[in-house]
């Protein structure tokens, strides 16, 4: 007769009972394992992620209504952060806009920059 056994939660390693490829003794234990499993890459992500909802909340609150020129000393002060942001907008004819999620910029001449919410023809 085959040898059985005794099978454990990754978790808290109690005794498994039922199907043969279960790893948890529940959906509590299953959560604690993956959380503290990707608990660095979690972090790192919400840190990220932070940042860039507070340059959106920035560049929302600065801009209400669509289109707004502000110098760049202006959001510095704000506490914006010009290293993130959620993707690029490159026009025909060469200019580069900046988004945060739908709220965007581009830098003009003398340290300004034009504020602009995300038209539905820019991907």
């Amino acid at each position: 007769m085959p040898q059985t056994t005794e099978r454990k939660c990754l978790e808290c390693s109690g005794r498994l009972n039922g199907r043969k490829d279960q790893k948890f003794c529940g959906d509590y234990c299953r959560n604690s394992y993956n959380n503290r499993l990707h608990e660095d890459a979690n972090n790192y992500m919400r840190r990220i992620n932070n940042i860039l909802r507070k340059n959106r909340r920035i560049l929302d609150t600065l801009n209400p209504s669509g289109k707004k020129t502000v110098d760049a000393l202006l959001l510095a002060e704000e506490g914006f952060n010009f290293h993130y942001f959620t993707n690029i907008y490159e026009t025909k004819k060469g200019d580069t806009y900046y988004f945060c999620y739908d709220r965007g910029y581009i830098r003009l001449e003398d340290k300004k920059f034009m504020l602009v919410h995300k038209q539905e023809y820019v991907r």
